[in-house]
């Protein structure tokens, strides 16, 4: 694809499919809390789960005095209890395998730690030249830094690198830091739409 010289990708719906192991997840804290679970059957709630960094997912579930609360027992929790709950997205690790021999490719998510050993679980660790997490910047998306931080490290201009997301945080992000921007699935706008990473593939190498 002409002018892009690195790729960025978010992780939870554009990696993996990983509703369930959030909803696990933070359904584990609530519960220890005495609070109502969420359920797919509350779509807000879920998708919030699905895409916001977790003190906003408290703050948002439980009100700003009892997220400290959640975070302090959610930061005691070791999320690979969780990560069989994930599913890699067809024809994913085959397309980082093929991409990462021609672009520099970063992770840039609303996860804290976890990223780094969902990552390794999968043995996927290899095809990233850099990992951002909630944990790396004061402001998660769809504040820009990010993806900022993100082109720093790869050592790139901002319009020289591709964001894939899912979500419209991610949009907004990418949008925010002049980053081009392309919609994985069906639940947010791009410059173009994929709807696999073996077509996503197919494009950015010229096939």
């Amino acid at each position: 694809m002409k002018g892009i010289r690195g790729i960025i990708y978010d992780c939870d719906g554009v990696l993996f499919e990983s509703r369930q192991a959030n909803l696990d997840y933070y359904n584990t804290v609530l519960a220890h809390l005495g609070e109502p679970v969420v359920t797919a059957a509350e779509p807000e709630r879920a998708h919030l789960c699905h895409t916001a960094a977790s003190p906003k997912v408290f703050e948002v579930l439980l009100g700003p005095e009892r997220a400290p609360e959640a975070l302090s027992y959610a930061a005691t929790l070791d999320f690979r209890r969780f990560i069989p709950g994930m599913t890699p997205e067809p024809g994913m690790a085959e397309a980082l395998g093929t991409l990462s021999g021609r672009y520099p490719l970063a992770v840039a998510t609303n996860r804290g730690t976890s990223m780094v050993e969902v990552l390794a679980h999968f043995g996927l660790s290899a095809y990233f030249s850099t990992v951002v997490t909630s944990r790396d910047v004061t402001f998660p998306k769809p504040h820009p830094e990010m993806l900022l931080l993100a082109a720093k490290r790869l050592g790139l201009d901002t319009g020289q690198l591709l964001f894939i997301g899912d979500s419209e945080l991610d949009r907004e992000a990418a949008g925010s830091a002049g980053i081009r921007f392309a919609a994985y699935g069906e639940r947010t706008t791009g410059e173009f739409r994929v709807t696999g990473h073996a077509e996503l593939a197919n494009l950015l190498m010229g096939g």
